[in-house]
């Protein structure tokens, strides 16, 4: 009987060789994202960090997960991958700063059916920007290659990140009540929400990823679509750290308004927002129209232009607001938290400039 021929893993479609040299690219990516507590070296079984070092006295840690979505789907199709790293941090830390934590490090995971070191790279090229702004360090990672489950070219990602703050320091503080000042914090554009719908409206529209961005001109529609989520990590900590009494945030992701505002509010408590004055960027604009979607679905589905809410009582408003602009923000007063015996608990006033 006739012996059968070897196989190797390789010939079933997985290069470990590739996934060693990707780590050999990564390697000064990472260590430019060190931080006290962490010396962001990777290649070890886990990742290291001294709270101690960092300079917590009595610190709860708060974690968070998360990914970036069909965002991805644009990016694999325009081939621009240098960005979507930084979604994947801003989703992570954004949701930690919402409770006041400091983000300390990130971990990500990156999942592909052929692995293109130089793509691979790209991608954590922006992870690593992604935590030098949100002052995390990233202390590990996985890359798995799976042939048969991921088709072409395609890749997903997923992040996880640990931050901690002082138990006195925790958000949110309790006392939120009706009455307080609610303030935005503006979005840099869609962030990385509601992308099975943008990429429906683009597929609908006939257009070409490479053509000229509709409401954007001067750049590219994938360009346009793949602007990176902001990451609101450094200004709010400024401000926390000057005194600003802050009582809650809210990080303006899936669910829009109506999902993620009630999160930070005690029972029987709403939010009153005024939609004539938030500033609606462009693209908001051009979905809404070129969908069409109604207001409503744009305001579950969408940031619309606010992607961080910042609640303040209505006597410390001014002075949080100057706290946050001298952090670089240009917070809006955008409603009021008002008491909410049943029903809907965000209602609205007016209605966004689309």
């Amino acid at each position: 009987m006739a012996s059968k021929k070897q196989v190797t893993y390789a010939e079933a479609g997985v290069d470990i060789e590739a996934g060693n040299a990707m780590v050999e690219k990564i390697k000064p990516l990472v260590r430019a994202t060190r931080r006290p507590g962490a010396d962001a070296e990777i290649g070890g079984f886990g990742g290291l960090f001294d709270l101690k070092a960092a300079g917590f006295r009595d610190p709860i840690l708060v974690a968070a997960n998360d990914g970036v979505g069909s965002k991805v789907k644009l990016a694999v199709e325009s081939n621009i991958h240098h960005t979507i790293g930084i979604d994947l941090v801003a989703m992570c830390v954004n949701d930690l700063i919402v409770q006041g934590a400091e983000p300390l490090f990130f971990l990500d995971y990156y999942a592909t059916g052929r692995l293109d070191p130089a793509v691979g790279a790209e991608i954590v090229a922006g992870i690593a920007e992604g935590c030098r702004e949100a002052g995390a360090a990233l202390i590990g990672g996985e890359t798995a290659e799976m042939p048969g489950l991921y088709a072409g070219r395609d890749y997903d990602l997923a992040g996880f990140s640990v931050g901690a703050v002082e138990r006195d320091g925790l958000l949110p503080k309790p006392g939120v009540a009706a009455g307080d000042v609610v303030l935005g914090l503006s979005s840099s554009g869609l962030h990385s929400n509601g992308f099975s719908l943008v990429r429906r409206i683009v597929a609908d529209a006939g257009l070409s990823l490479g053509g000229p961005a509709p409401f954007a001109s001067q750049i590219s529609l994938a360009e346009a679509l793949l602007i990176p989520t902001r990451i609101y990590v450094r200004p709010i900590l400024q401000a926390l750290r000057a005194g600003a009494p802050i009582k809650a945030l809210a990080h303006i992701t899936g669910g829009g308004f109506p999902d993620n505002l009630p999160r930070v509010l005690p029972e029987g408590l709403g939010i009153s927002l005024d939609l004539d004055v938030i500033p609606v960027p462009p693209v908001f604009r051009w979905l809404a129209a070129e969908g069409p979607v109604a207001e409503a679905e744009m305001l579950r589905t969408f940031n619309c232009g606010i992607g961080m809410i910042v609640i303040v009582a209505a006597e410390t408003a001014d002075a949080v607001a100057a706290a946050l602009r001298g952090a670089s923000e240009e917070p809006v007063r955008i409603g009021e938290v008002i008491s909410v015996a049943s029903g809907p608990r965000v209602l609205t006033n007016g209605r966004l400039a689309l």
